[in-house]
């Protein structure tokens, strides 16, 4: 049986040859996808794109011809400057490339352009990301199934033939049955031969043919491979326990986040779905806006809708709560919370946002993540950082010190980014940060 594959490659290109090149310069072209990232909309961060990276960095050995040594003629036509013998001065200005020039400031390098498509971007986008400590699994009624092996069966796909299985009962079977091999007959018949050519006795000569006969007889009667020789890999479908989760997006609306504030918060939980959505089958995502008052929204609300207000933080957690014990019952479930706000708190609140989050919540999530949005203008000039938020000073007091509660600080836009890898990266190291 031939296999023969008529798929052509996408595009026209060679893809077998375009994987081996993401493969070997995957470092520098995550690098260059990630610093992509900075300078995209939120509507486009699931596209792919164009790219760049130096040509350096997918430089290939090749093959050249020894600089001394051997005998060489080279024929140059229409050369009216030079003869044999005659010595070429090396040019003064190097070589003649079409990169960029050097500078004052440092050498200049060519760049290699090219475009990933949206599945090559985000696999490479979201390659070393995982919600930490998933671990509460159980049975669930939807699609999870796994497929496992369940012996063999006389009757199954060509594709899933046990050709090893298939020859041992093949073997046992003419052993049994006592069918002549292919050498015992060619053995007889030699010998018949022999006798023939050397004038034996016509009956010894008689009685070696009727054994040849039957011998040929038999060996076309017992098959080399019967159909009920056939046995067939086997396959059962069986429940598999999956780890399923929860998010919880918490994002402050009100009138103290300004445009940029949103748009930081906005971009963060932009790269929070789309990392969820692509990388994890068995997890919901919920989304509550608050301002005095707290809601649960749909996807679309939650990122376009305008509405604004006072800020009570306690209100967003309420909500959470609410819908936790509703829906999501701890012991079943691994639930997350992110939660992105600029720091301001009405100061009667705070009190009571530190309890909920300590007593209630903390207890029974696997992960709370904290951002905090500020100005561009609000970092010191000198260095030094602007004077912690009342929410920060609250939130820091329960912050723990495993790594359960997480705080970070964010500014500016290309600042989301390593943010979040810091906060979801795999714990291969098992290192988590605490208030930062």
């Amino acid at each position: 049986m031939y296999i023969i594959d008529r798929r052509l490659n996408p595009g026209g290109k060679s893809f077998a040859n375009r994987q081996r090149f993401l493969r070997r310069a995957k470092a520098l072209v995550q690098r260059a996808v990630r610093d992509n990232f900075k300078s995209r909309s939120i509507k486009d961060l699931d596209q792919g794109g164009e790219i760049g990276i130096t040509r350096q960095g997918v430089h290939e050995p090749t093959l050249r011809r020894a600089a001394s040594g051997g005998q060489r003629d080279h024929v140059l036509p229409g050369n009216k400057d030079y003869l044999e013998g005659d010595t070429i001065p090396r040019p003064s200005g190097g070589g003649g490339g079409s990169g960029s020039q050097p500078g004052q400031g440092g050498d200049g390098e060519d760049e290699f352009r090219f475009v990933l498509t949206k599945e090559e971007y985000l696999d490479l986008f979201l390659d070393d990301l995982e919600l930490p400590d998933l671990a509460k699994r159980r049975l669930m009624d939807t699609e999870a199934k796994e497929i496992q092996r369940a012996g063999y069966s006389t009757t199954g796909s060509p594709a899933s033939l046990a050709v090893a299985r298939t020859m041992r009962l093949s073997l046992a079977r003419r052993l049994a049955l006592r069918r002549p091999s292919a050498s015992e007959i060619l053995e007889l018949e030699r010998e018949i031969a022999r006798l023939e050519q050397q004038g034996g006795h016509e009956s010894q000569i008689t009685a070696l043919k009727e054994e040849y006969e039957r011998l040929v007889r038999r060996n076309r009667r017992i098959s080399y491979i019967d159909p009920i020789d056939l046995r067939y890999r086997r396959y059962e479908s069986n429940p598999k326990p999956v780890a399923q989760a929860v998010m919880f997006c918490l994002m402050d609306v009100s009138g103290s986040m300004s445009e940029h504030m949103k748009d930081l918060a906005k971009r963060f939980f932009a790269l929070l779905h789309l990392f969820l959505t692509r990388c994890y089958s068995h997890v919901d995502i919920v989304f509550i806006r608050h301002t005095d008052r707290a809601e649960e929204v749909d996807e679309q609300t939650f990122f376009y809708s305008t509405e604004t207000g006072g800020t009570i933080v306690s209100t967003a957690l309420e909500e959470m709560l609410t819908i936790m014990r509703q829906r999501y019952n701890p012991a079943d479930w691994n639930i997350y919370v992110a939660q992105a706000s600029d720091g301001d708190n009405m100061g009667s609140d705070s009190a009571k946002a530190a309890t909920l989050l300590h007593d209630e919540i903390l207890p029974a999530c696997q992960y709370f993540a904290y951002l905090e949005v500020g100005r561009e203008e609000d970092p010191m000039p000198t260095g030094t950082a602007p004077r912690p938020s009342d929410l920060w000073r609250t939130y820091e007091t329960i912050a723990t010190a495993d790594g359960h509660f997480v705080m970070r600080k964010v500014w500016h836009r290309r600042e989301i980014y390593p943010v979040f890898r810091e906060l979801f990266r795999r714990r291969g190291s098992n290192v988590r940060g605490g208030a930062a």
